[in-house]
């Protein structure tokens, strides 16, 4: 029976400039940073369009330092059993600063006032009247007291809601999906909403921390509009899809809405009455992008050299303490007796099986067996290829 000899060197290439500190992770490890490979082992990126890139057959894992992942063909993806790695919760608090910021800058007046000051230039001695003169037009509103409303209580979502509190607003979420660990990091005090109209109704402000999807895309129009109280200062630093343009620039016109700011401005949110672009600044901060670059790096070389998988957007997560001895890890379609073929492939191969767990996700599964028997060398009886005959498998890793 052949024997499978086990690689420890590590090919890593990146498609984007990725923090230093993010690579270090690698580069103890003794991976291979090499952007010219054509066939890596792991890709780690950001922003870099996939869709047209040609996956090579050694490839086992794609890394999104950031939390979406669009620019990664996520189905092709996963037909050649490629794990897809985002970072969901690394940028959360560069994102909740900039929301409370424009929070508190929009109620105040600050954009357009900034602005104004600014056109005095060339004045001379009169600014300094020139600017007591006309402050009165900048007068603002204090957010003590107001309601903010939070649609998605996700890492960002749940940030904001807390820090809200702390500055004496009164806060109501809305999120159908919550998870569990989020509700335990969520204060007590932020109010339920029953239904995304409730929310509507009794804001001041609006922030949306949600994904693009189908039932998501132009989630704020003129039915919700409706809904809202005039005045409203709504807050997109997710997407802007979220928003149906059209929509929002009748509203900003009417004074429905008081002010939008969005972190993704085009030519029409440029034309937009009291609208505020910001140039996608979300999670643009040093600290931001480190800890991307560090969360997207280790879960690679936890994939690469343990097969647990966290935070994966297209397998499913599991886990097992690795002993340091030999792992199947096998990636199938989720049909039954899957799991039977390949502990029967073990067994025929007189392996003895440690510790196992198999982990779904929609169509597809993923499981992970640890042997038992102490095997000399880098090398184990060839089970990848028995495994790799059952059909419905994808790929089969041993390491």
């Amino acid at each position: 029976m052949s024997t499978l000899t086990i690689d420890q060197t590590k090919s890593i290439k990146t498609l984007n400039n990725i923090a230093a500190r993010g690579l270090n992770v690698l580069n103890e490890a003794d991976y291979k940073i090499d952007n010219d490979s054509e066939n890596p082992d792991a890709i780690v990126l950001r922003s870099y369009n996939m869709h047209d890139y040609a996956f090579g057959d050694n490839l086992k894992a794609i890394a999104r330092a950031g939390a979406g992942v669009n620019n990664i063909p996520i189905e092709t993806c996963t037909e050649l059993g490629i794990a897809v790695f985002n970072t969901p919760g690394a940028n959360a608090n560069a994102v909740k600063e900039i929301v409370l910021t424009s929070l508190m800058a929009s109620s105040r007046n600050l954009f357009k006032g900034v602005e104004w000051v600014n056109s005095l230039q060339g004045k001379g001695e009169e600014v300094p009247s020139l600017v007591e003169a006309g402050k009165k037009q900048f007068i603002g509103s204090e957010i003590k007291g107001k309601t903010l409303g939070v649609i998605g209580l996700g890492h960002i979502g749940a940030l904001v809601a807390n820090d809200a509190l702390d500055l004496d607003m009164d806060v109501i979420g809305f999120d159908p999906f919550i998870s569990v660990n989020t509700a335990w990091n969520l204060s007590r005090n932020v109010q339920r909403a029953m239904s995304i109209d409730e929310l509507f109704a009794q804001a001041d402000y609006i922030t949306v921390h949600v994904p693009l999807t189908d039932d998501t895309n132009g989630l704020f129009n003129k039915e919700v509009f409706q809904n809202m109280k005039t005045g409203v200062h709504i807050f997109n630093f997710s997407r802007g899809e979220l928003v149906n343009d059209d929509d929002m620039a009748a509203a900003l016109e009417s004074g429905k809405v008081g002010k939008y700011i969005t972190d993704f401005p085009n030519d029409q949110v440029l034309k937009m009455k009291n609208a505020v672009p910001i140039p996608h600044l979300g999670a643009s901060t040093k600290e931001s992008e480190e800890n991307c670059a560090v969360m997207a790096t280790r879960q690679v070389r936890d994939f690469l050299e343990t097969g647990n998988i966290k935070n994966s957007v297209n397998f499913p997560n599991a886990s097992l303490p690795y002993t340091g001895r030999r792992r199947v890890t096998a990636f199938h379609h989720n049909v039954p007796n899957m799991v039977g073929q390949i502990t029967a492939a073990v067994s025929s191969n007189n392996l003895n099986i440690a510790d196992m767990i198999n982990r779904s996700r929609g169509d597809y599964a993923y499981t992970m067996i640890d042997i038992d028997n102490k095997i000399n060398g880098d090398t184990i009886p060839d089970l990848e290829k028995e495994i790799n005959q059952i059909s419905g498998m994808v790929n089969v890793r041993i390491i």
